[in-house]
């Protein structure tokens, strides 16, 4: 009888001796992962890139938070001549190549969340162990949408949104997920609002839709993150459904105004619907007052969601928990583990107080995803979650808290605290700088320089132009943003790496270079862009 492989199947099961149907390849061990050389060449490519990650973080990333490149500047390096992307590579590459590009063309112009004066947004450094978690749950290649394509990676993530229901102390019968971040949080928060709590409150069988949206309204305060009104628009309601009320002169939500918008809405004939209170908001870091306003919500009906993305972890300490009352009063939290919790990019977190609400708004059960033992009843997180397909994000989570503990955690949040509430001491001390809020909430400083002489929008270009001479110079980092009509500078303490001598070195900074500025009419520094950098103890004299 004639041999049924074909000589196609022959070359790919049966290769001439030493060859390898990869050899197209320079480096045909990289794929061939049975083949005898492979883990050597593996181990070798991991040296490498380790290396290279180490040489970026003290080379690169510990010298400077940012570089001076504007944004057509790094354009132009990036890209080239033609200034934009250029074709996809027509023909493979060796690693060591491909590393040598990441060196020349990526690593010396990151954004350096490392550098102890890199005072800006919430983007604290990973924790090592964070890192290693998050490589190992690529290499581990978890789908956590179906208990079969992650299941060992589905109980991690059980166990450590556990972990987070307890950090906002939300009940036994609470449930959580995990995100990509908090603006997914939010997104998925309004839809079981909308789902759950708006068809309760008008008697609706169903899920709401149309018409009945409209009625709708959810209360915020100005300083509410911008993924409420994205997520609101994302579901259908009218931008009418959003109801922007004034927080306090500390930008702090209170109970009685909305109080009062509820009952006109109300009178009306319209149907609140939500409350959103923040507890550490972006532009200032300042907590709204949520015990209040759950009593609110327990009179009136409404939902309870508290944005709690990066306040939450103050729970974690003894010390400074009372500094975010109340989450445990909410139907819904959001915490973001790669805030306040030092993890690798991405991750956040969602806690809704009632299981079955986060499952009856997103359960789904697709045919292809048929258990062979339905009685069993696996954990596919797809009936949890707006997403479908996402990778084992608990992982970094579940092996830096294993590594550093909740009284870790604690430790290095009271830790930004207090260099926090020193810096804004030093403002309150100093003839040339003001703060926004005298005391912060938790760990962010916004505060202006008073060049002499200057007001109104002149005193507002000069915090823009001196944000950017403090960029240029590497020294340190913060960011600008606007608060009642005022530009203001924006130092959020949020690294573990961040002193008390860097917060003066911040100061001391911003004081040698607005005397030695000058501004153009946008507000522009006339520094030039300089590759010199100073090093994190560097200081003026």
């Amino acid at each position: 009888m004639d041999d049924p492989t074909s000589a196609f199947d022959r070359a790919v099961f049966e290769p001439a001796a030493g060859a390898s149907r990869f050899d197209w390849h320079p480096e045909p061990a990289m794929f061939d992962l049975a083949a005898a050389p492979a883990r050597k060449v593996l181990e070798d490519l991991g040296r490498d890139a380790w290396a290279l990650a180490l040489d970026y973080l003290y080379d690169e990333a510990l010298v400077r938070p940012v570089g001076p490149d504007s944004y057509q500047q790094l354009r132009d390096q990036f890209f080239g001549p033609s200034g934009a992307p250029g074709p996809a590579p027509a023909v493979p590459s060796p690693s060591s190549a491909v590393l040598d590009e990441v060196r020349a063309r990526l690593v010396p112009f990151e954004y350096n969340a490392y550098h102890p004066r890199s005072f800006a947004y919430f983007t604290p450094p990973p924790l090592p162990m964070s890192v290693v978690g998050e490589m190992l749950s690529q290499v581990f290649h978890q789908g956590i949408d179906v208990f079969h394509s992650g299941p060992v990676g589905a109980l991690v993530e059980e166990e450590v949104t556990r972990w987070l229901a307890d950090l906002v102390g939300a009940g036994p019968d609470a449930w959580g997920v995990l995100t990509s971040g908090g603006v997914m949080a939010n997104i998925m928060a309004m839809t079981v609002a909308r789902d759950r709590h708006l068809a309760r409150l008008t008697g609706a069988d169903r899920p709401p839709r149309g018409a009945l949206l409209g009625l709708a309204r959810v209360y915020v305060s100005d300083q509410a993150h911008f993924s409420i009104r994205r997520a609101l628009d994302m579901l259908g309601f009218p931008p009418e459904a959003l109801v922007v009320v004034e927080p306090d002169e500390g930008y702090r939500l209170r109970a009685d105004p909305v109080a009062r918008r509820v009952a006109e809405d109300k009178a009306a004939g319209l149907v609140p619907l939500c409350v959103v209170a923040v507890c550490g908001t972006t532009n200032t870091g300042s907590v709204d007052d949520v015990p209040a306003l759950a009593d609110l919500a327990r009179r009136e009906g409404l939902w309870l969601h508290v944005d709690a993305a990066y306040g939450g972890a103050a729970r974690l300490s003894p010390r400074d928990a009372h500094r975010v009352r109340g989450l445990e009063l909410a139907d819904s939290v959001t915490v973001d583990p790669h805030k306040w919790l030092f993890q690798a990019y991405d991750i956040g977190g969602l806690v809704v107080r009632r299981r079955e609400d986060l499952h009856e708004t997103f359960r789904s059960s697709p045919e292809y995803y048929r258990s062979a033992v339905p009685e069993a009843e696996p954990l596919n997180w797809l009936e949890y979650s707006m997403e479908g397909t996402r990778r084992l994000r608990a992982l970094k989570l579940w092996t830096s808290w294993k590594h550093v503990g909740t009284e870790g955690f604690a430790r290095l949040v009271e830790h930004g605290i207090d260099v926090a509430a020193f810096l804004a001491a030093e403002i309150a001390r100093s003839q040339d700088f003001e703060a926004a809020v005298a005391e912060p909430d938790l760990s962010i400083v916004c505060f202006r320089h008073l060049a002499p002489g200057m007001s109104g929008a002149e005193l507002d270009a000069h915090q823009d132009g001196l944000q950017r001479a403090l960029e240029v110079s590497g020294e340190a980092w913060v960011s600008t943003t606007r608060l009642r009509g005022r530009t203001y500078l924006r130092a959020g303490v949020v690294n573990w790496l961040t002193t008390a001598k860097d917060a003066l070195g911040l100061l001391e900074s911003l004081r040698r270079l607005a005397l030695g500025r000058s501004v153009s009419p946008q507000g522009r520094s006339q520094a030039s862009p300089s590759r010199t950098a100073t090093g994190p103890n560097a200081s003026s004299t």
